[in-house]
């Protein structure tokens, strides 16, 4: 009676471990949004100093245009042996004016994300199509013929 209850509980064990890896894995990555903290920070009273110290350091800072700064969250879903795809994403941008003050905070989330599926393993290109031998050999008696006109023998 013993060994067969022994049993049971080993399978149930087996069965629990064998469903507990099909679950999915929920990752975080970037800036993790507190929204005390963002709604501090407000246009025309705070300056990139003092957003920084609230929010930290951004994400990325925008090059050209107005001066942005960027803190992007990302959460993932990923289930063993799969890719992750994306379940939520959150983009604050704090824009600054010339004189470094905050002039908008704007939020976004997954309506500005777009997925991408790549087609096939190529890079469509124009032109025409070439083949092995012809990108071997094509060039031969092309480029700098003696005697042809802006040859060598000119």
């Amino acid at each position: 009676m013993d060994r067969a209850k022994a049993l049971k509980w080993g399978l149930v064990a087996v069965a629990g471990i064998g469903l507990s890896a099909c679950s999915s894995i929920r990752e975080t990555r970037g800036y993790i949004v507190d929204q005390v903290l963002v709604d501090s920070v407000a246009p025309g009273i705070d300056n990139r100093q003092s957003v920084e110290g609230a929010l930290g350091r951004p994400t990325y800072v925008s090059e050209y245009g107005d001066k942005t700064w960027y803190y992007i969250s990302n959460t993932t879903n990923r289930k063993p042996f799969v890719r992750p795809r994306t379940k939520d994403q959150t983009v604050l941008a704090v824009t600054f004016d010339e004189a470094g003050n905050v002039a908008s905070v704007n939020r976004s989330g997954m309506e500005n994300v777009v997925f991408l599926s790549p087609d096939g393993d190529e890079t469509p290109t124009l032109g025409r199509e070439r083949g092995f031998l012809e990108d071997l050999f094509g060039n031969i008696g092309q480029v700098g013929a003696g005697g042809a006109p802006g040859g060598p023998g000119v």
